[in-house]
């Protein structure tokens, strides 16, 4: 199987990163396994223009088609996003802004190849679990777009710093087992 896990956050060496280094390795054994971070991309505002509603593609040149290469390159995506401000990055939501030429809500449109499945890991610092639940609600939101089926989540909540993981591992490791074994 081929895997994407993708940092949604721009933070390239925070926890959310920790826990994208943590997945790879847990699932890398028997799977080819790619890891990006949002902000390696340069990723433009969608314009709202719609022009992508009749071409299937935009206008604005920049890496968002790079990035679904990606996405298409992958049997499963695994998304770990930490919370800003109760949803997901800003970086990231200009991302699935973006994606609006492979959404399935207008024809013509793009397409990623089917039968992918779609992970989301979600952490946020503090103790309530429906900031996690939000994230995972706008991730699989996307995925639902894109024809990508959500198959597993897990909410990380009291997680600012990588040190907040070590008690976590196990958790993270059992999640990363549904992702090898679907």
């Amino acid at each position: 199987m081929k895997i994407l896990v993708i940092n949604c956050s721009p933070v390239r060496n925070g926890a959310t990163a920790e826990i994208v280094n943590t997945v790879k390795q847990c699932v890398e054994n028997e799977n080819t396994v790619k890891t990006v971070c949002i902000d390696d991309y340069e990723i433009k505002m969608c314009r709202g223009c719609r022009k992508c509603h009749k071409t299937a593609e935009c206008f604005q040149k920049d890496d968002v088609t790079k990035l679904m290469e990606t996405y298409d390159w992958a049997d499963k995506i695994v998304s770990v996003s930490p919370s800003y401000w109760a949803d997901i990055p800003g970086q990231f939501k200009v991302f699935i802004d973006r994606c609006t030429p492979w959404c399935n809500t207008h024809e013509p449109h793009a397409k990623l190849l089917s039968g992918k499945k779609g992970y989301t890991i979600a952490l946020r610092t503090g103790p309530s679990m429906p900031e996690c639940e939000r994230i995972i609600s706008s991730i699989e939101h996307f995925y639902g777009h894109l024809e990508i089926e959500p198959c597993g989540k897990l909410g990380l909540c009291g997680v600012e710093y990588k040190e907040d993981l070590e008690n976590r591992l196990e958790e993270i490791k059992d999640f990363c087992n549904l992702i090898k074994e679907q």
